[in-house]
């Protein structure tokens, strides 16, 4: 049974109920084979248009919803896209022979929620890209299995875009798997009360993300004030340590915009305070860093310590995730601690109410998010439990909800140039104030390589606001040749992203603080200094130099951040998106458009003292000054001694 609406088609199947309809400039598809169609709309949350272009349920013209190009045609209980009648993606199934169905459900036991699967035909040549951050090195993703689900250095952003013209948003926070096989697409997830995907077509992949960002949010503004250095370092263990290292920032004449305050600033996690042992005059601290034009920012995980003194408002109120069966902890570092519950409108508030206490009365108004997946120290997800329902259907919204949690108090309290450090993102979490780093990844050439093309799909599946640690977070020693060689080409490529910023876990480790390891500030060990100068004298002039380039840079990151803001395009741009006829640009992972100018072609290997670069036909400026190339299409060989890393701009 089909009913047509004004924009939509109402379908009954026997059990099965599905609802086709126009949103946005696309079309979304909601399907379930138990009662009504739920109503969230999860990441499609933006008020927006839904006005087809056309609807039919007519036995001679056909059975369609059409809208911004893109048509969702019903053949029987058989869903088929197309464009201009080419044929984009349809669900595959072999009734007959094997008595296979395209939508695969699994009722749990005693719920309202189903394990669902559907399957879509797979095409030869066919580049799939986005999905968020993988460790997996894979940058076109034909032939991967994902999880769908979050962890340190693992972010699940469950939107894809395929070289055939379509963008496909899963649209659901449950946890499960997409698949891309050479024979088979199938979407996953592992409790579910309906299958819920949204689609869009276009003439480029620019203008697919760009519908995408219009029904899911677009970025909230990249702060003009933050687009210089940032300083960070696990950790600075007290307010000297801090202060002084900015001192000489500020001696030496170069312009700091952020110094950042590590975890364990606290006594107990959730106290969300300064301990005083350590830091005895917060405010103190704060107007000398302001006095020399530094912004601070202060880390906030999502744990709560049974020790902490704010603990009971959390349990009392049920402001914790729970958990199904035995003790209430969900992570054990420092202490078994529970987990704040982000998806719970009361808990946001109470939350941000002890920010605001704690650190708004000296003027901080920025926070590194971290630990933001949540991070469960053990990834059974049926054990937890969230206000908005089991973790196991509604897992993946929560770093979305973390960050709204910041950003909408931040909002009503008319805090200006909001942006805020967080380690994990959902679908919609750059329109919260969401600056997303990679997490703690390895300090090597390998993993250089792997950033890259993360920021690349991160980007495409709508994060724009994407860094990472520079010279990655744990294994580098500040001694070793190999580990500095690798901090100044990850500095040189961090300089063509969003935010430059320096972070790592660096070796020889300095230990605890010899007069209190009982707790906090001093039960914490701090990684060796992480300072522009502690690399030797050859070091310092060549990032020394850097840093000024990007000073420089400002109006133009500014220009291309703008942009990023009003059409959803990422900065750390995919050469395919400024070039989507070049067959190449859909494959070359290991360089990209910063904004719509700047071809970067960050250098990964130990020792290269050049690098093969792709230059799409046009007129490239080599930002070296070595001139202009004319190109065809092709790849030439580009200078790139230690203190350069090939850039060039399109003339």
């Amino acid at each position: 049974m089909v009913t047509k609406l004004e924009n939509s088609l109402e379908c009954r199947f026997g059990h099965e109920n599905m609802k086709i309809e126009a949103w946005g400039r696309g079309i979304r598809v909601r399907i379930t084979p138990i009662g009504a169609i739920p109503d969230e709309d999860w990441a499609l949350a933006e008020d927006v248009p839904h006005k087809a272009d056309a609807v039919s349920a007519d036995r001679e013209g056909g059975t369609y919803v059409e809208c911004g190009g893109l048509r969702c045609e019903l053949l029987g209980d058989h869903l088929r896209f197309t464009r201009g009648g080419d044929v984009l993606f349809e669900e595959v199934w072999y009734p007959w022979s094997l008595r296979d169905r395209p939508r695969v459900y699994k009722t749990l036991r005693g719920s309202d929620t189903f394990e669902a699967t559907i399957k879509f035909a797979a095409y030869d040549g066919e580049h799939l890209h986005g999905m968020g951050q993988y460790r997996d090195a894979r940058f076109d993703l034909k032939g991967s299995t994902l999880e769908l689900a979050h962890r340190n250095s693992q972010i699940s952003v469950p939107f894809l875009l395929s070289s055939r013209g379509y963008g496909f948003l899963w649209n659901n926070p449950a946890i499960g798997r997409a698949t891309f096989a050479e024979n088979v697409t199938e979407w996953h997830a592992d409790a579910t009360r309906a299958i819920d995907f949204w689609i869009c077509a276009g003439d480029s992949p620019a203008e697919i993300i760009e519908k995408y960002a219009d029904v899911v949010g677009h970025a909230s503004p990249l702060p003009e004030s933050l687009l210089g250095l940032w300083q960070c370092k696990l950790r600075y263990r007290t307010q000297d340590e801090l202060l002084t290292a900015a001192r000489e920032y500020h001696r030496r004449g170069i312009k700091l915009d952020v110094i950042v305050i590590d975890f364990f600033h606290w006594i107990y996690q959730g106290d969300w305070d300064f301990d005083p042992e350590y830091w005895p005059d917060p405010q103190a601290m704060v107007d000398e860093l302001k006095s020399m034009g530094i912004r601070l920012m202060v880390s906030v995980w999502p744990t709560v310590d049974p020790r902490s003194k704010n603990y009971h408002g959390f349990s009392s109120n049920g402001y914790l995730i729970r958990t199904e069966r035995g003790l209430p902890a969900v992570m054990d570092f420092n202490g078994q601690v529970g987990i704040y519950d982000a998806t719970d409108p009361g808990a946001r508030e109470f939350a941000y109410g002890i920010l605001k206490q704690n650190y708004g009365k000296y003027g901080i108004d920025m926070f590194w998010l971290d630990e933001a997946e949540p991070e469960y120290s053990v990834t059974d997800f049926d054990h937890y439990r969230q206000y908005i329902g089991p973790a196991l259907s509604t897992g993946n919204i929560y770093p979305r909800m973390h960050s709204m949690m910041v950003y909408d108090g931040q909002k009503k309290d008319g805090v200006h140039d909001i942006l805020n450090l967080v380690r994990c993102a959902w679908v919609g979490s750059p329109k919260y104030g969401a600056l997303v780093w990679s997490g703690d990844i390895e300090s090597s050439f390998r993993e250089m390589k792997v950033q890259i093309r993360n920021g690349i799909n991160m980007g495409v599946a709508g994060i724009p606001w994407w860094i990472s640690d520079t010279g990655g977070f744990y294994g580098g020693n500040v001694n070793d040749p190999v580990f500095r060689e690798l901090l100044v080409r990850w500095f040189q490529w961090a300089v063509y992203t969003p935010v430059l910023r320096m972070h790592g876990d660096r070796q020889p480790n300095k230990g605890a603080l010899a007069w209190n390891t009982d707790r906090g500030g001093g039960f914490c060990s701090s990684g060796a200094d992480n300072e522009l100068w502690v690399y030797g004298e050859e070091i310092y002039e060549i990032l020394k130099s850097y840093v000024d380039i990007r000073e420089s840079m400002k109006p133009y990151i500014v220009k291309a951040a703008d942009e990023s803001v009003r059409t959803g395009l990422p900065m750390i741009r995919a050469m395919y998106i400024e070039f989507p006829d070049d067959e190449e640009c859909w494959r070359v992972d290991d360089e990209y458009m910063f904004g719509s100018d700047l071809l970067v072609a960050p250098v990964t290997e130990y020792g290269a003292r050049e690098r093969r670069v792709y230059l799409p036909r046009g007129r490239w400026e080599a930002c070296d000054g070595s001139g202009v190339v004319e190109s065809k299409g092709e790849y030439v060989t580009a200078n790139a001694p230690l203190e350069y890393t090939p850039v060039y701009k399109k003339v």
